[in-house]
């Protein structure tokens, strides 16, 4: 567990107000060299910001990097009763790069960080409509495998039960050998055992198990709001990029797919034999692609 204890150690706890007179602890890692580009990686479910410590190293001479686990996240507080939506994290991710004097940023984001994305992406078009000052600048974003469509993604059996009435029960049982099972079905190239242990470990922190079927509604939500979230997709003109793992059952082929469709001049890359978390099962190919994207557009050199 060294690299999980270097990781948490490299961070801090930063305190957010979601209502008044009541915070809650959010962890932050920020590192490098405020002179160069600002790059915020947003991470997925069920996971939280130590799936971006394989690439880390690799992003941190070219970049000023900020991660955080989500609320509901990793090393974050997980109250029970808290709103847990999208807006809601959009809205610390706001409260966070305020805290940091952050006005423009660059976004890398993964999975349920994609429609975080989104949503903020839709705040800086609202911005625009009302002829205001978004919280921040959106310069860039690469998106990696995740449910950016929701008319094409392919929920597996654990998603469904975590979605129904029962839901709760489902989290409460949940033990390591059933998260493995599911880790190995979605992603292609197998993670390392003592590495998943790690992420199980992390999800289980402040008590996870108790609001895991809290979060998995977000699964609802992005049917609900499909219409601000695509369309702040297509709207967005600055460079984006979409890169997938092909062998991703929830959301690879026919995700790609539809990016193709519907976005115009669809930047995309696909990855033969990878899952649904490329930057942890092909960390190589997902530098190299992002390295590309970046210096073609002469974000970083």
């Amino acid at each position: 567990m060294q690299k999980l204890t270097h990781w948490l150690n490299q961070g801090r706890f930063h305190k957010h107000a979601f209502k008044p007179h009541f915070e809650n602890n959010i962890f932050v890692r920020h590192e490098g060299d405020k002179s160069k580009p600002a790059l915020l990686l947003i991470h997925g479910f069920p996971t939280c910001s130590y799936d971006w410590q394989p690439i880390w190293d690799s992003l941190s001479p070219h970049f000023y990097l900020i991660t955080l686990d989500m609320i509901g996240f990793g090393y974050s507080d997980k109250p029970t009763d808290f709103p847990y939506s999208f807006a809601a994290q959009a809205n610390l991710i706001e409260d966070v790069l305020t805290s940091l004097d952050i006005n423009q940023v660059h976004i890398l984001s993964h999975d349920y960080g994609n429609t975080v994305t989104q949503e903020l992406l839709a705040r800086n078009n609202d911005a625009k409509q009302k002829q205001t000052s978004p919280c921040f600048e959106i310069l860039s974003c690469l998106l990696l495998n995740g449910g950016i469509f929701p008319e094409v993604i392919h929920p597996i059996l654990i998603q469904k039960l975590l979605l129904s009435p029962i839901g709760f029960i489902v989290a409460k049982g949940m033990a390591y050998d059933a998260f493995k099972r599911n880790f190995d079905n979605i992603c292609c190239i197998n993670i390392d055992d003592i590495e998943l242990r790690k992420y199980w470990q992390l999800i289980q922190h402040n008590q996870g198990d108790r609001i895991f079927h809290k979060l998995i509604q977000y699964m609802k939500e992005r049917v609900e709001h499909r219409d601000r979230w695509v369309g702040a997709l297509q709207q967005y003109k600055q460079p984006m990029r979409f890169i997938n793992g092909l062998e991703d059952p929830i959301s690879g082929h026919d995700m790609l797919k539809r990016y193709q469709e519907l976005i115009t001049d669809a930047d995309t890359i696909s990855l033969n034999g990878v899952g649904h978390y490329p930057q942890v099962e092909a960390p190589e190919q997902v530098i190299e692609h992002a390295f590309s994207f970046w210096k073609s557009h002469k974000i970083m050199t």
